[in-house]
């Protein structure tokens, strides 16, 4: 550990010296490791095998017949997506079985990749706009992984009722025997009150099962992981990373505050730079190193989220901030709902936090030359934006409190196009002109 002085108040901020992602990762426990050699992976944990190991079978659940897969296909022209309330439904809502036990037809897969695009149009207006440059199909698979992360996490921290056809919801004896073994190797209770904590619980294992299927021989009725399965199998997205994902929505449920900056590595890990991972499979690259780059993207961008939202998490008696960082610098989870900004050491803490957060930022930014030249406009804007997101909790002094960082619309647009001039047309040769003019703030740093 080392101490560091920063900010003109004279704070002193305990933080992790600064080590390369993968390094600070492979000694964590909780399945976080990265995918880049079998010579790289670690020793399976019990906890690991146990989430790996659920899996939905052809021949323990009922499959809708071909002869009703035919009938579906034929009115799929006219199965809407969209509800008299303009909300969104489910296409297979209405079907019995949770799996199709032959290859749906094409109009059906093209109706879950619709369905998908929709949730993303309609969740994340920000995020489907860095999509829509890719070319079609890979827009329709990015749509796909944010289908799936989106899902996961209104399970976990929403009020999303995800169905499973057939499945006897929290007396199923899978689903109780996978909540027994996970209590036993948590080693802990839940934060949730029981009957959030078993409703929650119970569909993120019906979730895993869903997600088998990706893997399997069999297709889900989810239009979901139907479109899912299809990009899992064109681009090769290891099953680790979604696996991943839903053990960090997991950890919501039993984890509320994080006392080191390792922990909170694990999470960030699992709830983004795993999103990360998934992406650079569907945009394309050559070099290994591109996985480094992703996972730093990934934990840069929450590690952003978790300062924006400090007062929310708060509110909701989440506290994501190492707690051995907010003692050693006199700060207290007391004051997190807005007093703090009147503790002399939260600026400086926050600018000390927001250093660290860059050293991901610039190594994220690592990650756009390799990747291809008609794909890089999708992670830039997501960068820009969020770089944009911590220079403005910076400038507001660590105000996060008052009201929601957000960027304006003007912002949005001129931040889209300086993205769009620099990684879409801007000649290569001219890239070190760029970056030399942005440090010294005569143009945009994207």
């Amino acid at each position: 550990m080392t101490s560091k002085r920063v900010g003109d108040k004279g704070c002193t901020v305990k933080m992790l010296e600064r080590r390369k992602p993968l390094d600070l990762l492979f000694p964590l426990k909780g399945g976080a490791t990265s995918n880049h050699s079998a010579g790289d992976r670690k020793q399976l944990t019990t906890l690991d095998r146990l989430r790996a190991g659920v899996t939905l079978a052809r021949d323990t659940v009922k499959a809708v017949s071909v002869t009703a897969m035919e009938a579906i296909r034929e009115g799929a022209t006219y199965i809407g997506i969209v509800g008299e309330a303009d909300e969104l439904v489910d296409p297979f809502s209405h079907l019995d079985a949770p799996i199709w036990s032959h290859r749906p037809p094409a109009e059906l897969l093209k109706l879950a990749y619709r369905y998908c695009e929709e949730l993303t149009m309609r969740e994340a207006g920000n995020f489907y706009h860095s999509f829509k440059y890719l070319p079609d199909e890979q827009r329709s698979a990015m749509c796909a992984v944010y289908a799936f992360c989106r899902r996961a996490d209104d399970i976990a921290d929403g009020d999303w009722a995800d169905k499973f056809p057939g499945g006897m919801g929290e007396t199923d004896p899978e689903a109780v025997a996978y909540r027994e073994q996970l209590e036993s190797l948590q080693q802990q209770g839940t934060i949730l009150d029981q009957e959030a904590y078993l409703n929650k619980i119970t569909q993120l294992f019906f979730f895993r099962k869903k997600l088998s299927t990706a893997y399997t021989d069999v297709y889900s009725t989810d239009p979901v992981f139907l479109a899912l399965k299809d990009t899992i199998n064109r681009y090769s997205i290891p099953r680790t990373v979604f696996d991943d994902l839903i053990s960090g929505m997991e950890d919501d449920l039993y984890n509320n505050r994080y006392r080191t900056f390792d922990e909170l590595y694990v999470y960030c890990y699992r709830v983004a730079s795993v999103v990360g991972l998934m992406c650079i499979e569907i945009y394309g690259y050559e070099d290994p190193a591109a996985k480094k780059y992703a996972e730093s993207w990934g934990i840069f961008m929450q590690l952003t989220n978790v300062l924006r939202d400090v007062g929310e998490d708060i509110a909701r008696d989440r506290v994501y901030l190492p707690l051995n960082e907010l003692e050693a610098n006199g700060l207290t989870e007391s004051e997190l709902d807005g007093k703090v900004v009147l503790n002399m050491n939260w600026e400086s803490y926050c600018a000390a936090y927001a250093k660290r957060a860059r050293t991901y930022l610039n190594e994220a930014r690592q990650l756009l030359p390799l990747l291809p030249r008609r794909t890089r406009y999708s992670p830039a804007a997501m960068i820009a934006f969020y770089d944009k997101i911590l220079h403005q909790i910076e400038k507001q002094q660590g105000d996060v409190f008052t009201k929601r960082v957000k960027l304006n619309k003007v912002q949005k647009i001129s931040l889209a196009a300086a993205v769009y001039i620099r990684h879409r047309i801007l000649p290569e040769f001219l890239n070190p002109i760029w970056t030399g003019l942005s440090k010294l703030g005569i143009l945009p740093a994207v």
